[in-house]
């Protein structure tokens, strides 16, 4: 890399692939996208120096949509590969991309560990409510009434509750965005990314395929009528008496994160074979 490569600012496109997204028309995670495009120009650092871990599912696929380092893992273990990454490589900002269907059903029980652990890393999840590539089955976020093809009638089931799940379980940053506002989505994951231990965003993203309906959350959307507290019990009750479209940072906690040593010197490939010699 040349010296004025180096030394360009960094904007959007600089996160930017070649590669064109192909979700559906309408889709809100075009929208995500290019928020977390514009979030990483804020926080200035170079796309060498980020990596976007994700797992499986329309949401998942925004690794390759950038110039970061990516990951696409299996399905539900993307917070798994992005604890060990960040672990492994603290000098690293690792984002993860995962949807309603990928990081709460399968991968459920790594979102709560995760949560748990405060390692500091930004998990980003597009919530439709609805599993858009396997062609619109209930979620877990689904309403227990949603009548479908795939589910007449309704699950009958209680909707998961994430960002309840999230303080519960230790989150240190928790906050709703709405896709429909790309430069508020991104000034919230800036400020996840910048705020230390486990941050966990929720981006209403709709699925006009599968839930034509959701084209109204854009007049059911609004900022949260209050700030943003550091308090966990007074977050749970805003949280627990939510209507599901307060837009903003709800919880910001104080929790030291995980701790996480130096990033040590690679160990030669020799080395390692020695240590497990017969």
């Amino acid at each position: 890399m040349n010296d004025a490569a180096a030394c360009a600012p960094l904007t959007p496109a600089s996160f930017k692939s070649s590669y064109k997204p192909i979700w559906c028309p309408g889709c809100g995670d075009y929208s995500v996208l290019s928020s977390v495009t514009k979030a990483l120009a804020m926080i200035g650092q170079p796309p060498e120096k980020v990596a976007v871990v994700s797992g499986i599912g329309c949401s998942s696929r925004i690794p390759a949509y950038t110039t970061c380092y990516g990951f696409h893992g299996v399905h539900g273990r993307a917070l798994a590969a992005a604890t060990g990454l960040k672990v492994a490589r603290p000098d690293l900002t690792v984002l993860v991309a995962g949807g309603d269907g990928d990081g709460y059903s399968i991968g459920g029980n790594h979102f709560l560990h995760a949560c748990r652990r405060n390692v500091d890393l930004t998990y980003i999840v597009m919530d439709n409510h609805v599993y858009g590539m396997t062609k619109g089955q209930p979620s877990p976020t689904t309403e227990p009434d949603w009548d479908s093809k795939l589910s007449p009638g309704g699950t009958g089931v209680r909707s998961f509750h994430p960002l309840v799940i999230a303080l519960a379980s230790g989150a240190n940053f928790v906050a709703r965005a709405f896709s429909g506002d790309p430069n508020g989505t991104a000034d919230i994951i800036a400020q996840a990314i910048r705020h230390p231990g486990f941050s966990f965003i929720e981006i209403l993203s709709p699925c006009v395929t599968f839930r034509p309906e959701q084209r109204e959350w854009k007049q059911l959307v609004h900022p949260a009528p209050v700030q943003q507290t550091d308090d966990p019990g007074r977050a749970a009750r805003r949280i627990m008496t939510d209507d599901g479209f307060n837009i903003g940072v709800l919880y910001a906690g104080e929790r030291p994160p995980y701790p996480l040593g130096k990033a040590k010197t690679p160990t030669a490939v020799a080395d390692l074979e020695a240590e497990f010699a017969l």
